[in-house]
Protein backbone atom coordinates (compact mmCIF):
# COMPACT_ATOMS: atom_id res chain seq x y z
CA UNK A 1 0.00 0.00 0.00
CA UNK A 2 1.49 3.39 -1.03
CA UNK A 3 1.57 6.47 0.98
CA UNK A 4 -1.30 7.82 -1.52
CA UNK A 5 -3.64 4.52 -1.03
CA UNK A 6 -3.20 4.24 2.95
CA UNK A 7 -6.11 6.22 3.66
CA UNK A 8 -8.26 4.84 1.31
CA UNK A 9 -8.35 1.77 3.71
CA UNK A 10 -11.49 2.86 4.37
CA UNK A 11 -14.52 4.92 2.81
CA UNK A 12 -15.02 8.36 2.74
CA UNK A 13 -16.79 9.53 6.39
CA UNK A 14 -19.46 12.03 4.01
CA UNK A 15 -20.13 8.43 1.86
CA UNK A 16 -23.30 6.79 4.53
CA UNK A 17 -23.28 3.15 4.64
CA UNK A 18 -26.12 1.38 3.42
CA UNK A 19 -27.56 0.77 -0.77
CA UNK A 20 -27.68 3.50 -3.67
CA UNK A 21 -29.49 3.13 -6.69
CA UNK A 22 -27.76 4.30 -9.68
CA UNK A 23 -29.52 7.12 -11.31
CA UNK A 24 -29.75 6.53 -15.23
CA UNK A 25 -30.74 10.22 -15.95
CA UNK A 26 -27.65 11.61 -14.47
CA UNK A 27 -25.52 8.39 -15.10
CA UNK A 28 -23.92 7.33 -18.61
CA UNK A 29 -21.09 5.51 -20.37
CA UNK A 30 -18.77 7.03 -23.00
CA UNK A 31 -15.92 5.31 -24.50
CA UNK A 32 -13.49 6.02 -27.34
CA UNK A 33 -11.98 4.21 -29.98
CA UNK A 34 -9.35 4.69 -33.15
CA UNK A 35 -11.04 5.19 -36.48
CA UNK A 36 -8.98 4.10 -39.57
CA UNK A 37 -5.87 4.36 -37.14
CA UNK A 38 -6.33 8.34 -37.71
CA UNK A 39 -9.21 9.85 -35.49
CA UNK A 40 -11.15 8.68 -32.49
CA UNK A 41 -14.98 8.16 -32.35
CA UNK A 42 -16.58 8.60 -29.36
CA UNK A 43 -20.24 7.32 -27.98
CA UNK A 44 -22.04 6.80 -25.52
CA UNK A 45 -24.20 3.69 -23.98
CA UNK A 46 -27.38 4.05 -21.58
CA UNK A 47 -26.88 2.53 -17.54
CA UNK A 48 -29.88 1.35 -16.88
CA UNK A 49 -29.89 0.23 -13.35
CA UNK A 50 -27.48 -0.75 -10.86
CA UNK A 51 -26.95 -0.40 -7.24
CA UNK A 52 -23.77 0.68 -5.19
CA UNK A 53 -23.82 -0.70 -1.47
CA UNK A 54 -21.36 1.35 0.91
CA UNK A 55 -19.90 -1.64 3.63
CA UNK A 56 -18.66 -0.23 6.62
CA UNK A 57 -15.43 -0.90 5.04
CA UNK A 58 -13.91 -1.50 1.26
CA UNK A 59 -14.75 -5.31 1.48
CA UNK A 60 -18.18 -4.91 2.17
CA UNK A 61 -18.60 -2.55 -0.61
CA UNK A 62 -20.26 -3.73 -3.71
CA UNK A 63 -21.19 -2.56 -7.41
CA UNK A 64 -23.66 -3.34 -9.75
CA UNK A 65 -24.91 -2.36 -12.96
CA UNK A 66 -26.74 -2.95 -16.03
CA UNK A 67 -25.94 -0.97 -19.20
CA UNK A 68 -28.98 -1.07 -22.44
CA UNK A 69 -26.44 -2.50 -25.88
CA UNK A 70 -29.08 -0.49 -27.98
CA UNK A 71 -28.74 2.38 -26.47
CA UNK A 72 -25.36 2.94 -27.86
CA UNK A 73 -24.68 6.42 -29.63
CA UNK A 74 -22.12 7.95 -31.59
CA UNK A 75 -23.99 10.80 -32.84
CA UNK A 76 -23.85 8.58 -37.03
CA UNK A 77 -27.42 6.44 -37.05
CA UNK A 78 -25.58 4.07 -40.26
CA UNK A 79 -22.84 3.81 -37.90
CA UNK A 80 -25.12 3.15 -34.47
CA UNK A 81 -27.00 0.45 -36.57
CA UNK A 82 -23.67 -1.33 -37.73
CA UNK A 83 -22.86 -1.51 -34.00
CA UNK A 84 -26.04 -3.22 -32.64
CA UNK A 85 -26.19 -5.59 -35.97
CA UNK A 86 -24.80 -9.40 -35.46
CA UNK A 87 -21.06 -7.98 -36.49
CA UNK A 88 -20.68 -6.53 -33.32
CA UNK A 89 -22.78 -6.38 -30.61
CA UNK A 90 -25.93 -8.05 -31.50
CA UNK A 91 -27.86 -6.43 -29.29
CA UNK A 92 -31.12 -8.44 -30.74
CA UNK A 93 -29.57 -11.73 -28.81
CA UNK A 94 -27.29 -9.48 -26.14
CA UNK A 95 -29.62 -6.99 -25.44
CA UNK A 96 -27.28 -5.85 -22.18
CA UNK A 97 -24.20 -5.70 -20.70
CA UNK A 98 -23.27 -5.68 -16.64
CA UNK A 99 -21.12 -5.41 -14.36
CA UNK A 100 -20.53 -7.17 -10.66
CA UNK A 101 -18.05 -6.32 -8.61
CA UNK A 102 -15.95 -8.74 -7.27
CA UNK A 103 -13.75 -6.24 -4.67
CA UNK A 104 -12.99 -2.94 -3.82
CA UNK A 105 -9.66 -1.96 -2.68
CA UNK A 106 -7.56 1.12 -2.29
CA UNK A 107 -5.94 2.83 -6.32
CA UNK A 108 -3.51 4.88 -7.21
CA UNK A 109 -3.49 8.44 -6.48
CA UNK A 110 -6.38 8.94 -4.22
CA UNK A 111 -8.69 6.45 -5.90
CA UNK A 112 -10.66 3.30 -5.47
CA UNK A 113 -10.36 0.65 -7.68
CA UNK A 114 -13.27 -1.70 -8.02
CA UNK A 115 -12.31 -4.96 -9.83
CA UNK A 116 -15.62 -6.73 -11.29
CA UNK A 117 -16.95 -9.44 -14.10
CA UNK A 118 -17.72 -7.10 -17.20
CA UNK A 119 -20.33 -8.68 -19.92
CA UNK A 120 -20.36 -7.72 -23.25
CA UNK A 121 -21.87 -9.31 -26.39
CA UNK A 122 -21.78 -12.63 -23.98
CA UNK A 123 -18.20 -12.89 -22.83
CA UNK A 124 -17.41 -12.01 -19.51
CA UNK A 125 -13.93 -10.73 -18.02
CA UNK A 126 -12.44 -9.48 -15.30
CA UNK A 127 -12.18 -5.26 -15.55
CA UNK A 128 -10.92 -2.89 -13.17
CA UNK A 129 -12.73 0.31 -12.69
CA UNK A 130 -10.18 2.80 -11.14
CA UNK A 131 -12.82 4.97 -9.82
CA UNK A 132 -12.57 8.31 -8.09
CA UNK A 133 -15.28 9.67 -5.54
CA UNK A 134 -16.46 13.19 -6.82
CA UNK A 135 -18.66 13.94 -3.25
CA UNK A 136 -21.40 13.88 -1.66
CA UNK A 137 -25.32 16.06 -2.11
CA UNK A 138 -28.81 16.75 -2.65
CA UNK A 139 -31.06 16.62 -5.98
CA UNK A 140 -33.40 18.84 -6.55
CA UNK A 141 -36.15 16.54 -4.81
CA UNK A 142 -33.77 16.44 -1.98
CA UNK A 143 -32.76 13.17 -2.10
CA UNK A 144 -28.68 12.65 -0.86
CA UNK A 145 -26.67 11.63 -3.89
CA UNK A 146 -23.41 10.78 -4.28
CA UNK A 147 -21.33 11.39 -7.15
CA UNK A 148 -18.42 8.78 -9.13
CA UNK A 149 -16.36 8.34 -12.10
CA UNK A 150 -14.69 5.59 -13.40
CA UNK A 151 -12.50 4.44 -16.17
CA UNK A 152 -11.22 1.50 -17.81
CA UNK A 153 -9.43 0.29 -20.89
CA UNK A 154 -11.08 -3.28 -22.58
CA UNK A 155 -9.83 -5.15 -25.59
CA UNK A 156 -13.03 -5.33 -28.05
CA UNK A 157 -11.83 -8.73 -29.34
CA UNK A 158 -11.48 -10.57 -25.55
CA UNK A 159 -15.31 -9.74 -25.50
CA UNK A 160 -16.07 -11.54 -29.12
CA UNK A 161 -16.49 -8.81 -31.20
CA UNK A 162 -14.21 -9.45 -34.01
CA UNK A 163 -15.52 -7.08 -36.94
CA UNK A 164 -12.05 -6.68 -38.83
CA UNK A 165 -12.69 -4.15 -41.70
CA UNK A 166 -9.75 -2.24 -42.86
CA UNK A 167 -8.97 1.04 -44.72
CA UNK A 168 -7.49 1.59 -47.90
CA UNK A 169 -4.22 2.24 -45.66
CA UNK A 170 -4.90 -0.72 -44.34
CA UNK A 171 -5.57 0.13 -41.17
CA UNK A 172 -8.04 -1.40 -38.88
CA UNK A 173 -11.60 0.53 -39.51
CA UNK A 174 -12.14 0.30 -35.51
CA UNK A 175 -9.47 -0.20 -33.03
CA UNK A 176 -8.81 -3.25 -30.70
CA UNK A 177 -8.46 -1.09 -27.57
CA UNK A 178 -11.62 0.83 -25.94
CA UNK A 179 -11.08 3.56 -23.55
CA UNK A 180 -14.27 3.68 -21.51
CA UNK A 181 -15.84 6.58 -18.77
CA UNK A 182 -18.51 6.13 -16.34
CA UNK A 183 -20.34 9.39 -14.89
CA UNK A 184 -22.47 7.81 -12.10
CA UNK A 185 -25.01 9.84 -9.92
CA UNK A 186 -25.90 7.51 -7.10
CA UNK A 187 -29.52 8.49 -4.79
CA UNK A 188 -29.07 6.90 -1.15
CA UNK A 189 -32.23 4.80 -0.56
CA UNK A 190 -33.46 5.13 3.23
Amino acid sequence: MTADSAHLTTLPPELTTGTWTIDPVHSLASFAVRHAGVSTVRGTVGITNGDIVVGDNLKHSSVRATLDAASVDTRAAQRDSHLRSTEFFDVDHFPTWSFVSTDVFPGPQGRYVVRGELTIHGQTRFTDLETTFEGVGDDIAGHEIAGFTATARITRHDFGLEWAGRSRAGNAIVGDTIAVQLDVTAVRQV
